[in-house]
């Protein structure tokens, strides 16, 4: 008998925390002003997410869309980091974007930020001049995001940093990710 209890509290204690955590990320974003954008769709023949097997899931390379005025207006944020380019601190928003964008996938994706239960790994690519040798604090800026959404353990990443001379569209920088997802019963 206590047995049985105990499982039947624990089953409307689990539903009962997971739905108490559903609205934590949505109530931390909101308690740090950020917005998310409207999610990406994919501009080629490509998903926007691949699951895997064990609630890992495969996010393809988000584009730093920022969108501005009261009517939202979609900007892409374009040209190499570097010198007689743009700066650092351009590059790093332009690596927000891309992550804003990622965790407008994430939600549209998940239903729910509270199911990643870890971001797995960060990779990004920097349109850069050739002198440029910082692209990865051109990634904090991503980095910098996930950290502030998800805190320590969950938003703490393995990460790759790239330059190129050249990426789709001219954009600043594209980022992917990895993230385990906990998977619903």
């Amino acid at each position: 008998m206590f047995i049985k209890r105990t499982a039947v509290a624990t089953g409307w204690c689990s539903r009962f925390l997971s739905q108490q955590r559903q609205v934590h990320i949505e109530a931390k974003l909101e308690k740090l002003g950020i917005v998310l954008p409207p999610p990406p769709t994919p501009a080629a023949n490509y998903n926007i997410t691949c699951h895997a097997n064990n609630g890992i899931l495969y996010i393809s390379g988000h584009i730093p869309f920022t969108y501005i005025g009261e009517k939202h207006e979609q900007k892409l944020l374009t040209g190499p980091v570097g010198e007689n380019a743009k700066s650092l601190e351009e590059g790093k928003e332009a690596a927000r974007a891309c992550g804003l964008n990622i965790l407008a996938t994430l939600k549209k994706e998940l239903g729910d930020l509270d199911r990643v239960s870890q971001v797995v790994k960060i990779f990004g690519i920097v349109n850069s001049t050739n002198d440029f040798k910082m692209q990865h604090k051109v990634l904090d800026g991503c980095s910098d995001l996930m950290m502030q959404v998800f805190d320590k353990p969950v938003g703490y990443h393995a990460r790759s940093a790239i330059g190129t001379n050249t990426l789709p569209l001219d954009i600043t920088v594209e980022v992917e990710a990895i993230v385990q997802i906990v998977t619903p019963k």
